[in-house]
């Protein structure tokens, strides 16, 4: 069973769709007990980070997605909920994630030329960085999966294991042992992001 977390912040019904297309038991929860003997987590994640960091603190489950995913427990972190993962953000501010995985969180209009359509919002492919990861199994390198953000990960070179070319590189994922994140939208990309979510399904703690 796949716990996706519930703290006020979320697509959680067409995520939850997405994996019940797939076959999968998925359930949007925030009992304790239901995370605690759950196979796998996903951390969802829409709007402003400030906001989301509170209220995942204020809610505690920041703190039990954080012991899930120290106790081997495969966890995904998607958009917003990939940037709680990493260690800061400074979107408006400098607040603080989860530090699961190095890096910071910083917004696009730096990074890209003069002109481009802040947020980024559309698909693009993705290029592999290093090794095929076991997340991407299913698809190949190029395929179109769906973007809405206008800040995006930095100082994670070692954890990034796709990026998106938009203007220029941009963190589109990372990992880090059992933990997984995703800038784009799996639940909106298509039959790609299908292949995407039941290769996180299939990964054992």
């Amino acid at each position: 069973m796949i716990a996706i977390i519930d703290y006020g912040v979320g697509n959680l019904f067409s995520l939850g769709s997405s994996l019940n297309y797939i076959g999968q038991e998925a359930v949007v929860t925030s009992d304790p007990a239901v995370i605690h003997s759950a196979d796998r987590i996903i951390l969802p994640g829409v709007g402003a980070y400030e906001d989301a960091a509170r209220k995942l603190c204020e809610s505690g489950m920041g703190e039990l997605v954080t012991e899930a995913a120290k106790a081997g427990k495969p966890l995904l972190g998607i958009c917003l909920g990939m940037q709680l993962l990493l260690e800061k953000s400074y979107e408006y501010g400098e607040h603080q994630g989860l530090g699961l995985i190095r890096g910071s969180v910083v917004p696009i209009a730096d990074a890209v030329p003069a002109g481009y359509k802040i947020p980024h919002i559309g698909w693009n492919g993705l290029r592999f960085a290093g090794e095929k990861n076991l997340l991407f199994k299913y698809i190949r390198e190029g395929d179109c999966v769906y973007f809405v953000h206008s800040f995006y990960a930095t100082d994670c070179l070692e954890h990034t294991i796709a990026v998106t070319e938009y203007g220029a590189d941009l963190t589109a994922a990372v990992a880090e042992g059992n933990i997984y994140g995703c800038q784009f939208h799996p639940e909106k990309s298509g039959e790609v992001g299908m292949k995407i979510l039941r290769a996180f399904c299939e990964m054992e703690a």
